[in-house]
């Protein structure tokens, strides 16, 4: 099915891998991605998609459209990279790059280049049929950066009629996992400096009161739902003198729950663990919102259409270099007894999995609330890689890698054709939507939180 469309998508295999190899070599962070940016905004403009830049505000983020009307389809693109990642290509062992301190340690470059393929492949069903449209959401700042909850804030996604969207995985399947929601909250306490030893009695200390916070958390952990999850990062231990009472000190909290209901309550008890280490040690304590996700909403006839058309597209398969490539990498991650029986790389697509507890967030799920999405898994990787490890990195441009990533374009584009040509499952599906998304989508980010986009050097 769709044979002439996703032969685009072959003979383009170069160009979307050459995409996504620049957008590896640039590693750039969540909001400074500028030129992996304007890279996929010249590649789609160029094949006559329209441009929408500097959309919700963010320098990095954009729209590329083709066509006009309706069925209103989407695809999603990430392009940020991770700090403290910097690692050689198709190496095994630990090697950094020279001259970056970044790297793509979750394959979000492999996920721009993949989406534009898919983007291609759309365009040509829209020239052969004359109906519909589809958008590719560039989408910054996944890591940590919230950046389509602030795109969904602006109603970025509102207009859409369904999205496909990926991700690159170990395994080939349409994502069925639930994430949590989550909150991103910076502590910041504030003592009064004194002299150790001399005066300590006119000190109070902020860093003590970090301290009590992070205990009374640890408690927390006992007491709360087995799904929930705390998380904690020391940024600002006030100083490094230790014969001085420190100041100030400040804590980040990241709290998760399935709903963003019952993050709002975990961090109220959070909130007051604060306050209660502030009264502790005659300190002040402020909370500062950072950012927060809400919960994804998943949409079984748009995975069950995902797997059909996943089914009928041949998974790569790996050559002989491939797979001693994959061992020998292998040898540097801590298996488990069954990931060291299990193949090296997928080769199957996998029946859509009952959905199950899972501990991660992702702010695709804020896209969730306002159109149906789905993300697919696609295995670009090798089984038993540790996310954002180097590990990771090293694949990133990898022959494998390249093969999974044109096998993502064909099946996020054959999913949208086939939703696109068929109005009674497109149908069922915003139906089913309409039935998760009960009561609307509420930002989880306060109005008076702007997204964190450091000064451009």
């Amino acid at each position: 099915m769709y044979e002439k469309e996703l032969a685009v998508v072959d003979r383009n295999a170069a160009r979307i891998n050459s995409i996504s190899d620049k957008i590896w070599d640039l590693a750039e962070l969540p909001y400074c991605e500028y030129e992996s940016s304007a890279l996929l905004q010249s590649e789609l403009e160029k094949e006559g998609f329209k441009i929408t830049r500097n959309v919700a505000d963010i320098p990095t983020a954009f729209t590329a459209t083709y066509g006009s009307g309706s069925p209103k389809m989407g695809i999603l693109a990430e392009f940020d990279a991770l700090p403290d990642l910097s690692q050689e290509a198709n190496v095994t062992e630990p090697r950094p790059r020279a001259g970056t301190n970044n790297g793509h340690g979750c394959g979000h470059h492999l996920f721009a280049g993949g989406s534009f393929g898919a983007a291609l492949a759309v365009k040509a069903h829209i020239d052969a049929t004359g109906k519909g449209s589809v958008t590719l959401f560039g989408c910054p700042a996944e890591e940590g950066g919230a950046g389509k909850v602030f795109m969904a804030r602006k109603h970025v996604f509102n207009d859409t009629d369904a999205i496909v969207s990926w991700h690159p995985e170990k395994m080939y399947m349409p994502r069925t996992r639930p994430s949590l929601a989550n909150i991103m909250v910076d502590y910041a306490f504030k003592g009064l400096a004194a002299h150790a030893g001399g005066s300590p009695q006119k000190g109070r200390s902020a860093l003590d009161a970090v301290t009590l916070m992070n205990v009374g958390a640890n408690f927390l952990r006992e007491h709360m739902d087995l799904t929930s999850r705390i998380h904690y990062a020391v940024i600002d231990t006030g100083g490094e003198a230790p014969n001085i009472v420190q100041s100030h000190a400040k804590v980040r909290y990241l709290i998760r729950a399935v709903t963003s209901e019952d993050v709002r309550i975990l961090r109220e008890r959070v909130d007051r663990i604060a306050q209660g280490a502030a009264m502790m040690t005659d300190t002040e304590v402020t909370a500062t919102v950072l950012t927060a996700y809400s919960n994804l909403i998943t949409i079984p006839t748009l995975q069950q259409t995902a797997y059909e058309m996943m089914k009928d597209i041949p998974v790569p398969v790996p050559t002989e270099d491939e797979l001693a490539f994959g061992r020998a990498l292998r040898e540097t991650m801590p298996l488990t007894a069954e990931e060291k029986k299990d193949s090296v790389y997928a080769t199957e697509v996998l029946v859509p999995a009952p959905p199950k507890p899972h501990g991660g967030s992702t702010d695709t799920s804020d896209v969730s609330w306002n159109c149906p999405t789905l993300q697919l898994h696609i295995g670009t990787w090798v089984k038993g890689t540790p996310g954002h490890s180097w590990q990771m990195v090293a694949q990133g441009k990898s022959s494998y890698a390249h093969k999974a990533t044109v096998y993502a374009s064909k099946a996020v584009a054959a999913t949208i054709m086939r939703v696109m040509d068929e109005p009674e499952r497109l149908a069922k599906i915003k139906a089913e939507h309409a039935e998760r998304a009960v009561g609307g989508y509420v930002c989880p980010i306060p109005d008076d939180i702007q997204p964190p986009i450091p000064e451009r050097k």
